[in-house]
């Protein structure tokens, strides 16, 4: 039950590591933060500090990674920290940081639920708002498509499809928990192209981009000697990356998302789009018997808030 609480972290913790496109050496200190402050990126500036919230509203760029923005200054690559934060439920965080993108460590979220889990949590005694899907609602373009319909649960439904030997089409669902999170996505490790890598390293980015934190595949094979986590690892990423984007949202989803092909960019779409839909959606809060009756109901009955109290 104690997911019907919000929580934060129970005690300070700090992690560095290379930033992706910097290459420079970054320093985060992540602090409790009390009931209904949300996630937010305090960036460090010599004597200034720039306070950016992780929200949608602050969403300045999603072609290479989810970049968050207020004026000229940017906290860029913050899914995958974002993604186990939300599957770890934690409501509430200060993120202090020293550079302009969160720290890419092996690629993962891994080194982050480490964090996460060593730094323990805490209970607030305020209850936790869900927002919960009552319709579906869809973004197309192109080949890329997601959409979200009701559900009890946060599940991820995700495709991918390229035309290279060592990935082809993978597809995966994963109802979301701090278990599954760990267990089967958390490892997954973001990936690119050689040929791609090449490019944004003679445009100056990805000046810390390796082997060590990446998967790199040429038009062949792939050339990380380790080989890969998983057979599919590349879609377990890719739906890792999805609960980070989604979080921006606000609050803890209860639906279930398909996604085939999809990216930061058409994720922050749908998140848009459910927001300006507001038919679509209801925020719930749930008293123990509410959520013990949620549990057992359908997803259409569910839709319809039923025993559940509207925020």
């Amino acid at each position: 039950m104690s997911m019907i609480c919000q929580t934060t972290i129970a005690n300070p913790t700090a992690i560095s590591g290379i930033g992706l496109h910097t290459g420079e050496r970054i320093s985060m200190t992540l602090r409790p933060a009390e009931a209904n402050t949300g996630i937010v990126f305090h960036r460090r500036m010599g004597d200034r500090t720039v306070t950016i919230e992780a929200t949608s509203d602050n969403v300045v760029d999603t072609r290479l990674a989810t970049v968050l923005g207020k004026g000229e200054v940017r906290i860029s690559t913050v899914e995958h920290l974002l993604s186990a934060l939300a599957a770890y439920g934690v409501d509430n965080l200060h993120i202090d940081i020293d550079g302009p993108e969160v720290p890419i460590m092996d690629g993962s979220a891994a080194p982050f639920a480490s964090i996460i889990e060593e730094a323990g949590q805490l209970r607030h005694v305020q209850r936790r708002k869900f927002l919960a899907i009552r319709q579906p609602v869809s973004v197309i373009d192109g080949e890329k498509r997601v959409s979200i319909i009701p559900s009890r649960f946060f599940r991820i439904t995700f495709d991918i499809a390229f035309q290279h030997p060592c990935i082809a089409l993978q597809q995966r669902s994963v109802k979301i928990t701090s278990a599954t999170f760990r267990r089967d996505l958390a490892p997954a490790r973001t990936f690119g192209f050689l040929r791609d890598v090449e490019t944004l390293k003679a445009a100056g980015l990805a000046r810390g981009g390796s082997l060590e934190n990446a998967i790199v595949v040429d038009d062949e094979r792939i050339l990380n000697p380790e080989g890969l986590r998983f057979q599919d690892e590349f879609v377990r990423h890719k739906i890792l990356d999805a609960i980070g984007d989604l979080s921006l949202i606000g609050y803890p989803i209860l639906g279930h998302v398909r996604a085939f092909k999809a990216g930061h960019d058409i994720n922050h779409q749908l998140v848009q789009k459910i927001l300006d839909t507001p038919a679509s959606w209801q925020l719930l809060e749930f008293s123990e018997d509410d959520l013990a009756k949620a549990l057992q109901m359908t997803p259409q009955t569910f839709a319809q808030g039923l025993s559940l109290s509207k925020a």
